[in-house]
């Protein structure tokens, strides 16, 4: 027995011998691993240290077609350092990094004071960073705010203080660094800014440039003045403290009245839009900083974008307003990919992107929420709305929706209702579904913080006409909501992928319910308020819908084929009455129609094809019923558990034999009212 226990304990001990031998050699293949790991880092980025002595490379942007197109720093002017002003060298120091000449590239002392402020104050506020340390992070490394990352940020800033003088790295950095507007570089924001060479500058001059370093967005000198002289102030006490200056010159300096230059235009207007979309994305993901020969490779088409701007350019010419404006998005439908920008009428009167930062009201192109809400809660594209002559007056303000053409109809089909863009029936939905609903639907594709107020089935709440495209997307792609985006992916300048956008598809609606809005706004092109398209070419499938707010403000065209969805809106900066009759039919659907009647010969269109499980039907396209002989007839689809209407078209004449049909359906639907009523599903 004691034998058996003795063999027990020594198998026991042999077996965590080998448990602990084995966790031993895992331990050191680990740390083995993790040492070659660190030694081909650092040896990748000694190369590219090494490299910088004969200059960096910068960011490039590649089309859609796998070209180079443009490149982060477009504008950058790199200059000597001898050619900066003295005075625009030492404010840099002084600000940021007042012992640049002493540190070998990290500041023990400044780090030391920092991790003291942050103790403090009980949050991480100061970063300590040298110079040396944000030019490393300007040129090799993301803005992530990570311990990763500030290790990674000394150890290069270390390497640089080896191989480059401290001239050397200055210059880089002044020829660098990002000082809002898209701008990098002192050469380039001197001159847009004041006017001059970065050598000319002034004290004052030099005080607001250097200030804007520490947040170049809320600083910028085009948006916040005062904010960047009260910052400027702070730079010239820096100097003051170092002995750059003497207290009567800082004095001077904040005396000196600053004559600013109007925010600079791009002298090269061609795709100015979309690249300065693009270049922001960059800088959302990876912030202001700028890598080396790193590559973006983004989903816009030069030659759809080139398309784009000739549509818009055209469109506001032909109406001949003085400052209206217009904004174009077209993406795939599919995935969410920004194919062409235009966010104006010229890039170089004004920077400002409309299409994905002016939020307007979307007026009637909000309907299709309200109507795939609808369609969700059982009804069908041939459901009856009735009473509609007598709503009641909504709101507080007593308010009453009206027809943009003043008729009013008791009883229409949704598809009727939705074909006119009838206010009436689509406020009845709303009180029938409830607002929650299409919030609910809205925000789910993409159009959120809407107003739950009567009004909402007309579209009063405010939509960016990049987050409207995208949100009609989920129509033809099947009831898919997509997020849109203008870059696929960032590879840094070792070929590693730094950033992949994703493109997963999060159904929102049933693929039914999308389908039957396709053939309501195909219905919209070929017999509503857009017929114009046809009249303009366009004779492929699409499908859309006209938007137009009150008093003629904004006028919309938004619309799609099976390859490409597009939003057009056109209006005024400042919202007021474009023109009497301005709607969208009128204003943004010949934008629309022109540049998708081009984009066809690259997005080439399909047919929209009705999901499996639909019912096709055939009905009189003029009373939505069975039809009779001389009905002019229309295939509806209907959901699996849809409502077929059994009743036969009461308008047309037909045959003898129909005609007897029709008397007995009278008779016996007089009978058996509320019974025939849920047998037909008409009222």
């Amino acid at each position: 027995m004691r034998r058996e226990v003795v063999a027990r304990i020594a198998a026991s001990i042999g077996d965590r011998r080998r448990l602990l031998n084995a966790a031993v050699v895992l331990v050191a293949v680990a740390i083995f691993a993790t040492q070659i790991a660190a030694l081909v880092w650092v040896g990748r980025y000694a190369l590219a240290v090494n490299r910088l002595a004969s200059g960096v490379g910068d960011v490039t942007f590649f089309g859609a077609d796998g070209k180079p197109w443009f490149t982060l720093d477009e504008h950058r002017h790199d200059v000597s350092l001898d050619a900066i002003s003295p005075y625009l060298q030492n404010a840099f120091i002084a600000t940021e990094d007042r012992r640049f000449y002493y540190h070998p590239g990290i500041d023990p002392l400044g780090l030391a004071r920092a991790v003291r402020d942050n103790v403090r104050q009980g949050e991480a506020r100061e970063g300590a960073s040298t110079l040396t340390q944000q030019l490393a992070r300007t040129l090799f490394l993301t803005n992530q705010r990570t311990v990763g990352r500030k290790l990674k940020e000394a150890v290069i800033a270390i390497m640089l203080e080896t191989r480059l003088s401290k001239s050397q790295i200055l210059e880089l950095y002044l020829n660098r660094v990002y000082l809002s507007a898209g701008l990098y570089g002192v050469e380039t924001m001197s001159t847009s800014l004041f006017g001059k060479h970065a050598r000319d500058l002034t004290l004052a001059e030099a005080a607001l440039i250097a200030g804007l370093v520490k947040a170049p967005s809320a600083l910028s000198p085009w948006t916040n003045l005062d904010g960047a002289r009260r910052r400027s102030e702070h730079v010239l006490d820096r100097m003051q403290a170092s002995g750059y200056v003497t207290a009567a010159d800082a004095a001077s300096a904040r005396r000196q009245t600053l004559r600013i230059r109007p925010y600079p235009a791009d002298a090269s207007a061609r795709y100015g839009y979309a690249k300065e979309w693009l270049r922001q994305q960059f800088r959302d993901e990876f912030g202001g900083d700028r890598p080396p020969d790193w590559e973006v490779h983004t989903t816009v088409l030069p030659a759809l974008q080139d398309m784009a701007e000739q549509s818009v350019a055209n469109g506001l010419s032909r109406l001949g307003i003085r400052d209206l404006q217009a904004a174009l998005v077209a993406l795939d439908p599919a995935t969410g990919r920004v194919l062409a920008i235009v966010g104006g009428r010229d890039f170089r009167t004004t920077t400002f992107n409309r299409a994905w930062r002016s939020r307007r009201q979307p007026g009637s192109a909000f309907k299709p929420f309200v109507y795939a809400a609808a369609l969700e809660h059982g009804m069908t594209p041939v459901t009856v709305l009735d009473g509609l002559a007598a709503m009641a007056p909504q709101g507080n303000e007593e308010w009453t929706p009206r027809n943009v053409s003043g008729t009013v109809d008791d009883r229409l089909t949704i598809r009727q209702a939705f074909i006119e863009s009838n206010n009436r029936a689509a406020v009845a939905l709303q009180q029938r579904i409830g607002a929650g609903s299409i919030l609910s639907v809205a925000a789910s594709m993409g159009i959120r913080d809407q107003p739950n107020v009567p009004s909402l089935a007309l579209g009063s709440g405010l939509v960016t006409p990049l987050d409207l495209t995208a949100a009609y997307a989920t129509f033809p792609n099947g009831g898919y909501a997509v997020s849109p985006h203008g870059i696929l992916r960032v590879v840094d300048d070792t070929g590693d992928v730094a950033f992949e956008a994703s493109e997963d598809q999060r159904r929102v609606l049933p693929e039914d319910v999308a389908f039957q809005l396709v053939t309501l706004m195909s219905d919209v092109v070929d017999r509503g308020t857009a017929t114009a398209v046809r009249a303009s070419g366009v004779r492929f499938p699409v499908a859309g819908k006209t938007g137009t707010t009150n008093d003629f403000k904004d006028a919309w065209f938004v619309g799609y084929s099976t390859s490409m969805v597009v939003g057009v809106w056109v209006g005024m900066d400042q919202p007021e009455r474009i023109r009497e009759g301005g709607t969208g039919s009128r204003l943004a659907l010949p934008i629309w129609a022109e540049f998708m009647r081009r984009a066809s010969r690259i997005e080439r269109p399909g047919a929209f094809t009705p999901p499996e499980g639909m019912r096709a039907v055939e009905l009189c396209h003029v009373s939505y019923l069975r039809p009779v002989d001389g009905c002019p007839v229309y295939t509806e689809y209907f959901k699996a558990a849809d409502a077929i209407p059994s009743a036969h078209c009461q308008i047309h004449s037909g045959s003898i034999k129909q005609r007897a049909e029709r008397v007995i359906e009278r008779v016996v639907g007089g009978l058996f009212g509320s019974l025939w009523k849920k047998v037909t599903g008409h009222k």
